[in-house]
């Protein structure tokens, strides 16, 4: 018998299929299905493929990583197996998995296992941290997958541009085809499953894409579930860290030393690091006159160095070391050397000079910043991995650098390390400002004191008109604040205030002339209780007193502009969102900042308009190049904001607060009615677009996500309550009227007294009957056009455009009557004249006889 050649058992089988199943159900299924359930690894043999197992294979292998997931204790060793699985059944070179983390804000991705084979120990394919090699995501085909998310098959890497050898290179292997995959979390990429180097084919097939995708599942359940784990731990030491530093940071305010020891030893075990120091800077921004002397003589160079962003010199005047690997340990140096371990990298000034976060791996190969090489001290230890932050105050000046050595196990800082430490950096730098800054505000309390005195005096609600008030509010306001003393806050405060529906604040018909201003003192505050502002934003009772009362002794006794024409616009902008609707396209704090900023709209105005200042060359007017008295008011709004006890903005976050500034600027300064002109037609067009929508949720959804609209319509919002005296009822409105006209004839007189110049009909007292006719034209020409299109907006905003246009029937009636007046007087003036012009001609024919021509003479 001749050699039995592979060939011929293959077509023996293919003819004699019922014995080669009798003998694989003999010979391997036992087998299978005993090391299955003996819990060992199924000897596959080599070159078997996926095809090639029948179904009860596929199970058995299916079950063997299902009890692998159960029973995982080790991401990696878990991973390893389906790799080893995916190697033997793709027929592939290689297995790689390829971890996606991001430093510096900058993904990228790292080897975690590396060139699996069917057959290869997992202790040589898990790398090591400092064997890591680290791709971009625009570097090499694994990167493209990464950020295209997408998965590849790559026949030819030679033809692939975006392949890289440099992995090859590293390895010493050589890749030719690839296949490739990104696990996803969500819309996050979580890491990249390789296979390289297709067996006895020359690619990977359609069907080893099926089979590759199949057994990732399993490996996209393991990495979900340890990335779901590392969160949970990131979000706990986060909270922890938030929680501590909340509780040790401001205990000492007077030595920061003590102060840093309080916060960071308590959270040292949140920190996963080995080592971490931090070096202060120098707050000294300028030099005393007598250190500038010597540099002025040329005694001393002039500095040079790095300097911070707001340009202080780059001096670190104290550094704090602390330990925690091994025997823990505190480590303070004062006016520390420039060839200190933690600075002769130079890493710490480049942080305080740029205030940028550097998170380097590998920092001793780092050929920018010459770390120390080998151990830093006695202990022996050395660094590998540093994590460099500023430590940034409230005023976003860098008062010093954390550093953050080794992370403890080995691996990187990555971005949720970032993000841990950056909270309590975030942390530090208040501290730090607080006790850098503790004795210069103890030296300078005193003069601050007297200052502030001297300014509020006469401006501040004094504790009697506080209790005057609210007097029981006032007394809840010094105990600590519950839900259950907040609920009784708010019932308290509407107990003490007047009721909404009796003084009809709710109407856009609202008069404030039969209300004394002390009630609407309490009529204001009464309005953001009915927002709900002072439950939600914890505004204290006493501060939104202290402020409401406060506003109104900023506004000027002064005819029109006073503190009644302020409430009125407060309560017109509380009305329109309320009872015309709009408050659904705005926040609760965003209404909250509108109300306020109508209260304040026009405080402190003296009674005489922008293009006054600008004539009478008002400081105000060298102050401000444009809208004078809006900026006025707005810096004025935001003085008080800036005493504690009278910022009803206090308990909101920097981002919150900002954004309240940004809408009183909004708001205030679009109440100047020179760019009335240039807003209304974008207002108009957004009202256009809204009117063509079916639906209240496609209108809400079309502004809000739009914030130039927000505040567009915010800024028509503040004309219209500005202008809101001429929708009042015609017994009001008319008495509304004469006050305008009264301040704009006073403008006047000092036009012409003390400009010398002849003041225009509106300011002109002596042409007051002319009133009617001005209403009429000032109605027609700016009114109109802004109760028109708000109720075409909202239909629940009509009743001002009905109350406009019914007195301007009553002011077209008193015009057209001046008129006839005026006509009648001109036809009698000119009766008379003619009556004047006879009476002499009848008089000289009388003397002179028969009148002769002066031009002819009759011989």
């Amino acid at each position: 018998m001749g050699e039995l050649k592979k060939e011929d058992v293959e077509k023996y089988l293919e003819n004699n299929p019922q014995f080669a199943k009798d003998y694989y159900d003999r010979k391997l299924r036992g087998e299978a299905v005993g090391a299955l359930f003996n819990n060992k690894q199924l000897n596959l043999k080599d070159g078997v493929s996926f095809h090639d197992l029948t179904k009860l294979e596929e199970t058995d292998i299916l079950l063997e990583l299902v009890w692998e997931i159960q029973n995982a204790s080790n991401m990696e060793k878990t991973i390893h197996k389906v790799l080893q699985r995916l190697a033997l059944f793709l027929q592939a070179s290689y297995c790689s998995l390829f971890l996606c983390r991001s430093r510096n804000g900058i993904p990228e991705l790292a080897t975690r296992l590396f060139n699996v084979t069917k057959d290869s120990k997992f202790e040589d394919n898990l790398v090591a941290p400092e064997s890591e090699i680290v791709f971009p995501l625009d570097i090499g085909i694994v990167g493209w997958v990464a950020h295209t998310k997408k998965t590849f098959n790559v026949p030819d890497v030679k033809k692939n541009t975006h392949f890289s050898d440099f992995a090859d290179k590293q390895s010493g292997c050589t890749t030719s085809n690839l296949l490739a995959t990104p696990i996803m979390f969500g819309k996050e990429v979580l890491a990249v499953i390789m296979a390289i180097n297709k067996q006895n084919a020359p690619a990977f097939s359609k069907e080893d894409e099926a089979i590759f995708t199949k057994y990732l599942d399993f490996i996209a359940i393991v990495l979900q579930q340890h990335h779901i784990n590392y969160l949970h731990g990131v979000e706990s030491r986060k909270s922890q860290i938030l929680l501590w530093c909340a509780n040790k940071v401001f205990e000492e305010l007077t030595d920061i030393e003590r102060q840093f020891h309080k916060a960071l030893y308590t959270v040292r075990i949140y920190l996963n690091c080995e080592r971490y120091s931090v070096a202060l800077l120098d707050m000294t921004k300028e030099k005393e006159f007598y250190e500038q002397w010597p540099i002025l003589l040329g005694e001393v160079p002039p500095y040079k160095g790095p300097k911070t962003p707001d340009g202080r010199e780059v001096n670190f005047y104290k550094i704090i070391d602390y330990i925690l690997l091994g025997k823990e340990e505190i480590k303070v140096i004062p006016s520390p050397p420039v060839d200190h371990w933690s600075l002769v990298s130079g890493l710490p000034t480049y942080v305080a000079e740029n205030g940028f976060i550097c998170n380097m791996m590998n920092a001793q190969a780092d050929e920018y910043f010459i770390f120390q090489k080998g151990p830093v001290d006695e202990t022996g230890w050395a660094i590998k991995n540093v994590l460099s932050l500023p430590i940034v105050n409230k005023k976003e000046e860098i008062v010093g650098v954390a550093t953050f050595y080794n992370r403890t196990d080995g691996r990187p800082f990555d971005e949720y390390d970032e993000q841990i430490t950056e909270t309590l950096t975030q942390f530090l730098g208040w501290s730090v400002l607080n006790t850098d800054t503790y004795d210069r505000l103890n030296k300078l309390e005193n003069r601050k004191d007297i200052a502030q005195e001297m300014l509020m005096y006469q401006l501040q609600c004094t504790p009697h008109e506080l209790q005057t008030i609210l007097v029981n509010v006032v007394i809840l306001f010094f105990q600590p604040w519950t839900e259950t003393e907040m609920w009784c806050l708010t019932k308290a405060m509407k107990e003490e205030l007047p009721d909404p529906t009796a003084l009809e604040l709710y109407e856009f018909h609202f008069s404030d002339l039969p209300v004394s201003e002390h009630e609407l003192i309490k009529s204001g505050i009464r309005l953001f209780v009915e927002l709900n502002a002072v439950e939600k934003f914890k505004v204290p009772a006493e501060v939104l007193t202290k402020w409401m009362y406060t506003v109104r002794k900023g506004y000027r006794d002064i005819t029109y502009h006073n503190w009644r024409h302020g409430f009125n616009v407060g309560q017109t902008m509380f009305t329109l969102l309320m009872t015309g609707k709009l408050k659904k396209y705005y926040s609760d704090l965003e209404a909250f900042a509108m109300v306020a900023a109508a209260f304040c709209h026009d405080i402190d105005h003296r009674g005489t308009n922008n293009l006054y200042q600008m004539k009478s060359a008002a400081p105000l007017a060298k102050l401000h190049g444009s809208s004078i008295l809006e900026r006025h008011h707005l810096e004025f709004s935001k003085t008080l904001l800036e005493d504690e006890s009278l910022n009803i903005f206090q308990n909101l976050n920097k981002r919150q607060f900002e954004n309240v500034i940004h809408l009183f600027e909004v708001a205030i300064i679009a109440t100047d009615l020179a760019l009335y002109f240039k807003k209304r037609t974008m207002f108009q067009k957004i009202v256009d677009a809204t009117e063509q929508m079916q639906s209240d949720d496609e209108r809400i959804k079309y502004i809000i996500t739009d914030q130039t609209k927000k505040e567009i319509i915010m800024a028509m919002m503040m004309t219209g309550c500005d202008l809101s005296a001429i929708t009042k009822p015609w017994e009001v409105q008319s008495k509304v009227a004469l006050m305008v006209a009264n301040e704009f004839w006073e403008q006047g007189d000092l036009e012409r007294t003390v400009l010398q110049q002849q003041p225009i009909p509106m300011m002109d007292r002596n042409k007051a009957e002319e009133l009617p006719k001005l209403q009429v034209g000032f109605i027609d020409f700016v009114c109109t056009f802004v109760y028109k299109e708000f109720s075409r907006f909202h239909k629940e905003i009509t009743p001002m455009y009905d109350g406009l246009q019914n007195n301007r029937v009553q002011w077209k009636t008193q015009a057209d009557a001046y008129d006839e007046k005026m006509k009648a007087l001109e036809e009698l003036n000119k009766k008379h004249e003619n009556d004047v012009g006879v009476k002499k001609g009848t008089e000289g024919r009388e003397d002179n006889g028969p009148t002769k021509s002066k031009t002819c003479t009759v011989l």
